[in-house]
């Protein structure tokens, strides 16, 4: 049931997705919904959580199992440029979208995008300590960077990209990354 949901979202965003369309989907009546997830703004946290859980993993397991962070954001943006465009859920990414702060929904998927910069910005700070990267790499501008990469190649997934288009750009991007 929450797997439907987070679809919906995903495909339609916050606002354009009604507490109507969510009951319809699922079967559940309305009183039901609200006594489960209370109301939209909790039950789109949970969803967040729920998409953070089963398609959101692609950063973290990038981060935490590549030697480099190079390595993790190449895996990365080549996986994403996959995964976005996958037939098996809508195209993008779920939290990438910004949304009115309406009821704190921005803030929810701010936190979402922050939590994988700052990841991410451990991982380059690894590198430049240990050699891996320059010295004069800025990890918090290079994350700033992977971010604009991955968002980008989200909008172009959404607006029709293709995987081999999302590829290109991702292979692009990594041309970019200090030596």
């Amino acid at each position: 049931m929450l797997d439907a949901i987070t679809r919906a979202f995903w495909a339609n965003g916050y606002e354009a997705t009604s507490m109507a369309e969510i009951t319809k989907i699922t079967g559940v009546n309305p009183p039901s919904l609200y006594a489960a997830f209370g109301d939209k703004a909790s039950l789109f946290g949970e969803v967040v959580r729920h998409y953070t859980e089963r398609y959101s993993v692609i950063t973290a397991e990038s981060l935490k199992e590549e030697p480099t962070s190079f390595s993790a954001v190449s895996r990365l943006l080549r996986t994403l440029a996959t995964e976005y465009v996958s037939h098996e859920h809508p195209k993008g990414c779920m939290v990438i979208a910004g949304s009115p702060d309406r009821d704190g929904i921005d803030a929810i998927l701010r936190q979402g995008r922050l939590s994988n910069r700052d990841l991410l910005i451990q991982k380059i700070q690894a590198d430049v300590d240990s050699g891996e990267l320059p010295s004069t790499v800025d990890p918090e501008q290079l994350a700033l960077f992977v971010g604009a990469v991955v968002q980008g190649m989200s909008q172009h997934a959404r607006d029709g990209a293709t995987e081999e288009q999302l590829h290109k750009i991702a292979g692009q991007a990594l041309l970019a990354w200090p030596s």
